[in-house]
């Protein structure tokens, strides 16, 4: 059947959509649906999602460092600081995704961000009350049978536009739900499956 684990060199079996890049089955094995509950960390996958709209995840995780080096380390104090000198100099910059629209809206983000923090305390402690503090374990044995939202991420994403975050539609938020293990959808019988 289509989109089943495949097995690799090494003996393990994983899902399918990493592929064999080196690149790629590091960020399944180590990073993917791996349960982060760190805020900083949280806000960098969140805008890193946002970019991803329209493009392969691959293209972000490559650009991954460059986005970590235009955007200061995704310290959300200093990219809500930005106006429009920092928004041009990122348009330049080839180690990023140039797209006025989402550069913009990590700005708008981090601001979005801070005032989460300042008003409703932790970052994540709100994004993990969307899945009631623990994972959501699905047991998908075919990529096809994953969904590409849930009613928690449409929850989250409206949560998220009502405090004025952009580019946080059920979509990305599902994928970002999953890469950070706030949904575990490797299939069952994956090595890196964690619950």
């Amino acid at each position: 059947m289509a989109g089943t684990l495949i097995r690799h060199a090494d003996g393990r079996d994983r899902c399918p959509w990493c592929g064999t890049a080196p690149d790629y089955v590091a960020y399944h094995d180590e990073e993917w649906g791996v349960p982060e509950h760190d805020s900083r960390a949280l806000f960098e996958k969140l805008i890193l999602d946002g970019f991803q709209a329209g493009l392969a995840w691959i293209t972000i995780l490559r650009k991954r460092d460059g986005f970590r080096a235009r955007f200061e380390g995704f310290v959300p104090e200093r990219l809500a600081a930005w106006g429009e000198a920092e928004v041009a100099a990122a348009l330049q910059d080839a180690g990023i995704v140039r797209h006025r629209g989402k550069i913009e809206a990590t700005v708008g983000n981090a601001r979005a961000y801070l005032a989460i923090e300042r008003n409703e305390g932790d970052f994540a402690r709100f994004l993990w009350s969307f899945v009631g503090g623990a994972p959501v374990v699905n047991r998908w044995t075919a990529l096809g049978e994953a969904p590409t939202s849930s009613p928690q991420a449409e929850a989250l994403s409206k949560a998220l536009r009502q405090k004025g975050f952009r580019f946080v539609g059920p979509t990305i938020v599902y994928a970002f739900m999953q890469a950070v293990g706030m949904v575990d959808d490797h299939l069952a019988g994956c090595h890196a499956k964690r619950h």
